[in-house]
């Protein structure tokens, strides 16, 4: 037989109980073959994680990976939070109180279509600063943010070299998509970053994902879907090979079709990236969870990976989480040739190739690859003969039996299940309150030019009024309104009535609103809303993008008027938001009136009793239009209902719930309407599995 010989390093990178060498993390001087599971602390909640936990290690799963969300632990300088759903320490305790690894992901950029990337929005006011470049101001407060999760985890014994279940950490993230833009600034970045993480000294190793040349002895990994197919392998034949994300869908935007992904092409790749040498897999996201609040990128679902083997919810996803699980005992199975034999790459056939790791004591285990899509083949191996399904992998522990092909699913499908639970369909439920339009009058915020959105707001709420007179001396009582924006969303106003509403979309952020408006001889109030729906999180030089308004303009008869260096008002946020009336201590704050019939920027209140036993429960809001959701002050996302894909639906309806946001009795429910949808519709649904 032709092929490639490889033989495992026998280097190794000292530097505590973790070390690793060309073939794989080495924890306590043992080689490690790991599977590995992305669930992220923010986006479930602590009652949670014991539960995904486990379903994680009943899965086959040695590690769970998370990042380590910045904004959520210093949402202003100086002032941190790890309570609740942000309590990292917990989080990685749980994991240790079951046995299992972690891997984390500093950053502390991390993208993760989380706001901003991660970033707190008081960086973009220290002075001179560029972030992700070989800029000091930025360097300085990354560096401070990473100290102190470094010192947390050690504080706490959490490394491996400490006992803990911290194996390897990650320092900044995908970098080399946008390395090339900052030029001269780029390269010595990363080799700072590399030495700062280096030199924090956890005992453990450091990785760098998508930077092929990450500075030794940080380890460079790949993400994507296809990682079997495209790594090339790391930097140093003395690193081992590491996924660090492989896609188990894809994150979700509102107005597009569903991203799903089939076990069998998860299971293909996986298989290929073990056999051409790959000792850690890591799932992202083996459970997405919920973007609660205001925490989501641009345009993203509150839904976050669905899809993952573990849906929203927790529930377990079939065939996905079994198939998945048994690769997972399939390839453990194979563990000591892997990671101790010599590896041999052979020809099966014209698209078919074979890899075998041997050991000397005569143990071997074999990956035999069809890379055909469309035919079923028979290949020959060791005096045997082995049908191979189109584009799959048959993996055989001992040389001899398949254990294992990616393409034959032998677990059953299952599905999920509503049952429609609490309905709130009567109008003598709700009462309503009606947030203020601001005139230009009212507004203190006063500027000769249109205001940056994001700059203006600090990221303190999605919305922001631009305000301004109109004077029109016609009798005619019609005028074009355009305004250019360059995200997310805009309602327009005239004398207090709505004119008009329209957005962009993730691919495209800008758009334009052209309507014909009323106008009273005279003067005449335009209250222009700009809405975000998330901050941007990735691309080169985040802190100068730009959102909100950018250009208007009126077409009144034959006078066209661009006012965009005009006399303009403004204010940040919504009344009902600045007062928190959807908390119960501040609700008496407006004066809340039985409802009456739908109207845009209405707030809604009900009061409800949790339903009976533990079933997740997910909020129906198909009625609604546009806003947020509240239960018991605790906010469950941004809700999009408007918004929907090419068939014309919502790609999400149902909205989670966690019980643990709940009491027995008198639960308060706020919902923010920005559009005309009804409460009426709304209904708190049990969802399952069956």
């Amino acid at each position: 037989m032709l092929g490639l010989i490889i033989v495992a390093a026998v280097a190794t990178v000292e530097g505590g109980e973790v070390t690793y060498d060309g073939r794989s993390l080495i924890i306590q001087g043992q080689r490690k073959l790991l599977f590995s599971g992305s669930i992220h602390y923010p986006r479930s909640t602590p009652e949670m994680w014991p539960s995904l936990i486990t379903k994680a290690k009943e899965g086959g799963l040695d590690v769970i990976q998370t990042y380590v969300f910045w904004n959520l632990h210093e949402p202003q300088k100086g002032q941190y939070n790890f309570n609740g759903r942000a309590d990292l320490v917990r989080f990685i305790k749980e994991i240790q109180a079951q046995g299992l690894y972690a891997s984390l992901r500093i950053g502390p950029f991390i993208e993760g279509e989380w706001n901003y990337g991660g970033f707190p929005f008081w960086l973009h006011d220290v002075p001179g600063i560029v972030y992700r470049s070989d800029n000091e101001p930025f360097k300085v407060h990354m560096q401070n943010f990473t100290t102190i999760i470094v010192n947390m985890m050690k504080s706490e014994n959490l490394y491996a070299s400490q006992g803990g279940p911290i194996i390897v950490s990650q320092i900044e993230n995908e970098y080399q998509l946008v390395e090339p833009a900052f030029h001269e600034k780029g390269p010595p970045y990363v080799k700072w970053a590399a030495e700062m993480a280096v030199g924090l000294q956890t005992g453990v190793p450091w990785m760098m994902c998508k930077q092929s040349d990450a500075p030794d002895p940080v380890i460079n990994t790949c993400n994507g879907m296809k990682c079997g197919e495209s790594f090339p392998g790391p930097n140093s034949f003395k690193k081992p090979w590491m996924w660090t994300e492989n896609w188990t869908s894809r994150y979700q935007a509102y107005g597009e079709e569903p991203n799903t992904r089939s076990p069998q092409d998860i299971a293909f790749q996986v298989a290929l990236f073990v056999a051409r040498n790959g000792t850690f897999v890591n799932y992202y996201m083996y459970h997405g969870g919920t973007n609660f609040g205001r925490t989501t990128s641009s345009y993203v679902t509150t839904s976050y990976y669905d899809e993952g083997p573990l849906d929203e919810y927790g529930l377990i996803r079939q065939p996905k989480w079994g198939h998945l699980k048994e690769l997972h005992a399939a390839i453990k199975s194979c563990s000591n040739p892997i990671l101790f034999g010599t590896q041999l790459m052979f020809s099966l056939g014209e698209r078919q190739t074979g890899y075998i790791y041997r050991r000397e004591s005569g143990e071997c285990a074999a990956f035999l690859v069809n890379n055909d899509d469309t035919k079923t083949v028979v290949v020959p191996f060791q005096n045997s003969s082995y049908e191979l399904s189109p584009n799959s992998i048959s993996v055989l522990p001992d040389c001899k039996n398949v254990a294992y092909n990616t393409a034959k699913i032998n677990v059953e499908n299952n599905t999920r299940s509503i049952t429609t639970g609490m309905k709130f369909n009567g109008s003598e439920m709700w009462e309503e309150f009606r947030d203020i339009i601001p005139t230009f009058a009212q507004t203190s915020k006063r500027s000769n030019t249109l205001l940056e959105h994001m700059n203006t707001t600090k990221d303190m709420s999605d919305y922001l009024w631009y305000t301004f007179m109109y004077r029109h001396e016609s009798s005619n009582s019609k005028a074009v309104l355009k305004v250019d924006s360059a995200g997310h969303a805009l309602h327009a106003f005239v004398n207090g009535v709505l004119v008009g509403s329209t957005h962009g979309s993730h691919k495209n952020t800008r758009f334009t609103l052209e309507n014909t408006i009323p106008l009273n001889e005279g003067n005449n109030n335009i209250s222009l809303l700009s809405v975000m729906v998330g901050l941007p999180d990735s691309g080169a030089y985040l802190e100068s993008k730009v959102a909100g308004l950018r250009r208007v303009r009126i077409h009144d008869i034959q006078d066209f008027k661009d006012l965009t260096n005009y006399s303009w008002g403004y204010q940040v946020g919504l009344l009902g938001e600045k007062l928190q009336i959807y908390l119960e201590q501040a609700s008496s704050k407006v004066q809340w009136r039985p409802f009456t019939s739908p109207n845009p920027l209405a707030w809604y209140k009900t009061s409800f009793d949790a339903p009976a036993g533990n079933e997740s429960l997910g909020l129906n809001l198909g009625s609604l239009g546009k806003g947020e959701a509240w239960v018991n002050g605790q906010s469950i996302g941004r809700y999009w209902v408007s918004f929907v894909t090419s068939q014309g639906s919502p790609y999400q309806t149902w909205y989670h719930v966690p019980r643990s946001f709940l009491k027995p009795t008198d639960n308060l429910l706020v919902i923010l309407e920005e559009e005309n949808g009804s409460p009426l519709g709304i209904s708190l649904d049990i969802i399952s599995t069956i």
